[in-house]
Parts: structure tokens; C-alpha cells; sequence
């Protein structure tokens, strides 16, 4: 099946959001991101088919939206899946630690590297919110987009203060 995409302006920059047919994510990036989705041949530009995904964006970055309601379709091992779906429960405006996400997920607490990794493979950025994990000093740690997005995103949820 073709993959269709869209692209949506955001305060991180032009976001690519990709997925196998209209309405139905498996991708969101931004520009630089490390892995980051990029349009290769066979990817059919379909603006209409993601309308509803990219007006939700507008209002979470709006701040009028605090949990995304998407179609999503993302694949990766039985670990990732478990460390994406305790990302999913993550409260909007809140953080939580590696440590605490591995809990979260049911992992045992030597697992929070193995945490970190499936945490830096999320495909979909701001929709999983790994942006809200954070170092077990509080520290506002790696994050695929870059820090300064991270803290943009935190600031928005009102986690860090605008400066």
C-alpha cells in the first residue's frame, strides 16, 4: 500500500506525518530529528487525508488539546510496544523519570537503558509524548528532536517555565 503524507507548521519546525491511508498515523517528525521519517519515492502527498490529525496538532500547540485522539500504526518489537503504550499514560503537563517509566511499563528497573532506546524509536513525536521523560535527577535528558524542543514542549504543558 502506498503511504500517504502531510506536512503541519509547528512551533518545532515543519512536521512530516505519514501513515498507510487517510486518518491512520505511523509517523509524526520534525526537521533534523534523529531517525526521523523522510519522504522517499512511492509516498503520495494527501493533505485531506490527514485533516483531523493536523487540527489536532494546531490545538495541542494552541494549547486547546491535552491528549490526541489518532488512528495510529506503528510496528516494532513486544518491548517498544510496551514502553510506547506506558509513554501513552503519561499526563499532559507532567514528567516522569526512566526509572519510572520502566515501572510504569511492568519492567524491572535494570531495564532503563533498554527504556531509553525504545523511548528515543518513537515514531510518534509529540503524539507519544517522550518529551515528558525526563533524567532520574531531573534532568531534561536526550530527546530525538533536539533539547530545545524538548523544553519548548515542556514549557507549553507548563512542566518549565517560558523564559
Amino acid at each position: 500500500m502506498t503511504t500517504l503524507y502531510t506536512t503541519c507548521p509547528s512551533p518545532l519546525g515543519e512536521l512530516l506525518i505519514a501513515g498507510p491511508g487517510p486518518g491512520v498515523v505511523a509517523s509524526v517528525s520534525v526537521p533534523g530529528q534523529k531517525g526521523g521519517a523522510r519522504v522517499p519515492p512511492g509516498r503520495r502527498r494527501d493533505d485531506a487525508a490527514f485533516a483531523d490529525v493536523v487540527r489536532q496538532f494546531d490545538a495541542y500547540f494552541a494549547g486547546e488539546l491535552k491528549k490526541f485522539d489518532l488512528t495510529v500504526a506503528t510496528e516494532g518489537s513486544e518491548f517498544r510496544e510496551r514502553v510506547w503504550a506506558a509513554l501513552e499514560r503519561i499526563p499532559y503537563g507532567a514528567t516522569v523519570t526512566y526509572g519510572e517509566l520502566a515501572a510504569m511499563a511492568g519492567l524491572e528497573p535494570r531495564s532503563v537503558r533498554a527504556v531509553g532506546g525504545a523511548v528515543g524509536a518513537n515514531p510518534l513525536m509529540v503524539v507519544r509524548p517522550c518529551h515528558r521523560v525526563i533524567g532520574a535527577s531531573g534532568s531534561l535528558t536526550g530527546y530525538a528532536g533536539g533539547l530545545e524542543r524538548k523544553k519548548l514542549l515542556l514549557t507549553l504543558e507548563g512542566v518549565l517555565r517560558a523564559p
